[in-house]
């Protein structure tokens, strides 16, 4: 993987440099396409990885497991729509923690579940507010959308004041504890300063998709491929995205209903995140059980 985040940081300032000769619209159409392929691929593969741990015991079919996994995705759609507020900041911190733990996965190892756990979430929720305040006014714009809340700048600001706060004392204390890998600590906390730029010079779409693929999604999918497969090769990636292309047709298909029914590309942004957020809920329960397992 080190050879991998160079590449990255080299893609994603590349990723910036493009944003002087592409437009705004171009960026969000680019954008969501990148995340439409990539971004929903890399949870393709979640009902082959709950088949790989759970049907050793034998104790449901493959059947039984879709179903199950198409119920939450239903489920979360509909809460979404019932009590929007509430499932938005749920959605938040199950995200936030998702990219922590993807971000800070050397941590597993730690023998103090609850701290790790804390700045893992912490971590993941300092990237996302980062991105939130450079672009507070269209953040706000798709919250209230989505919720009919109206949030002022000063909530977003002083929570991502309060995160960094809570986070740097963690850090602290990884320092103080796990000198071994201090190294490591001090490249994470680089790489969050490349996030801060990322997020500061690109657009709210074109800054997030340069992270949740180029950070996100393709180093999960690298992860998913060495769990299922045994190790990670360009024979096994291509296995994976045939097993993946089933369900990435599915959620395209999806998408496109709820585009459908909202017929209204004023409100795409906010619709679109209610997307990801209904697929994203079961994906990240998937994940934590792959690391467990």
């Amino acid at each position: 993987m080190k050879n991998y985040y160079k590449t990255a940081i080299i893609l994603s300032f590349f990723g910036l440099w493009l944003t002087s000769f592409i437009s705004i619209e171009n960026q969000i159409f680019s954008g969501f396409s990148l995340i439409l392929s990539f971004g929903i691929l890399h949870g393709g593969n979640d009902i082959m990885i709950v088949k790989n741990i759970l049907l050793q015991k034998r104790a449901y079919s493959f059947l039984q497991i879709l179903s199950f996994y198409i119920g939450i995705i239903s489920i979360c759609s509909f809460l979404f729509y019932l009590i929007p507020a509430l499932i938005l900041f749920l959605f938040i911190l199950i995200s936030g923690y998702h990219f922590g733990e993807q971000q800070l996965r050397f941590l597993n190892n730690h023998k103090n579940k609850v701290i790790v756990q804390s700045i893992q979430l912490l971590h993941g929720l300092l990237i996302l507010f980062f991105l939130f305040e450079f672009h507070c006014k269209q953040v706000r714009d798709i919250i209230f959308d989505i919720t009919s809340v109206e949030i002022t700048p000063n909530y977003i600001k002083y929570s991502l004041y309060g995160i960094l706060t809570l986070f740097s004392v963690g850090y602290i204390y990884l320092f103080l504890n796990l000198k071994k890998l201090t190294k490591t600590l001090f490249k994470e906390l680089f790489f969050l300063l490349v996030f801060v730029i990322i997020f500061k010079v690109s657009s709210l779409i074109w800054g997030f998709t340069i992270y949740f693929i180029l950070w996100h999604s393709l180093p999960s999918i690298i992860d998913q491929i060495t769990f299922l497969y045994g190790d990670y090769s360009k024979l096994n990636f291509i296995k994976y995205i045939k097993a993946a292309a089933l369900y990435w047709f599915i959620s395209l298909i999806g998408l496109a209903v709820f585009y459908f029914f909202l017929n209204d590309i004023k409100h795409f942004n906010a619709m679109f995140f209610v997307f990801l957020a209904s697929i994203t809920f079961p994906h990240v329960v998937v994940i934590f059980a792959m690391v467990k397992k």
